[in-house]
């Protein structure tokens, strides 16, 4: 099940007449090493983003501003995740197709990546994930 993989992680949070302030720390809260961190803005409202899924790449999403859904898929199951809080965010593992979907106007998200950059660790095509699950059963 995905849910046995995939969880949502709520943010160390410092709360202040001032402002919030959330933590996200390697290995600590991020149950990875960050390598590297990027982020998705400038989305048109109700847009949809491309799935894909990651050979080794883990990622932790959050909606720094705004919301959108996150859809995982194991190759048996699909689920939702809605994120619109700044302070939770939402661990994936390698080897989950995801894609995201629903953005509100003036939404950021936030990723946090287990790996550098490697073209070669995309799977792009649902048909070449579902077959790449069936030959690591």
């Amino acid at each position: 099940m995905i849910s046995d993989k995939v969880h949502i992680i709520e943010l160390p949070t410092i709360r202040d007449y001032r402002g919030n302030l959330s933590i996200a720390e390697s290995g600590e809260v991020v149950p990875f090493d960050i390598a590297r961190t990027y982020w998705i803005y400038d989305v048109p409202g109700g847009a949809h983003r491309s799935g894909h899924a990651f050979r080794t790449q883990h990622e932790f999403i959050v909606a720094l501003s705004g919301s959108f859904d996150v859809i995982l898929d194991n190759g048996i199951e699909r689920k939702r995740y809605h994120l619109c809080r700044s302070h939770y965010g939402l661990y994936v593992p390698n080897m989950m197709w995801r894609e995201l979907d629903n953005f509100s106007t003036g939404s950021v998200a936030m990723v946090l990546s287990s790996t550098q950059y490697d073209p070669n660790d995309y799977i792009e095509n649902y048909e070449d994930y579902c077959n790449q699950l069936s030959h690591e059963e």
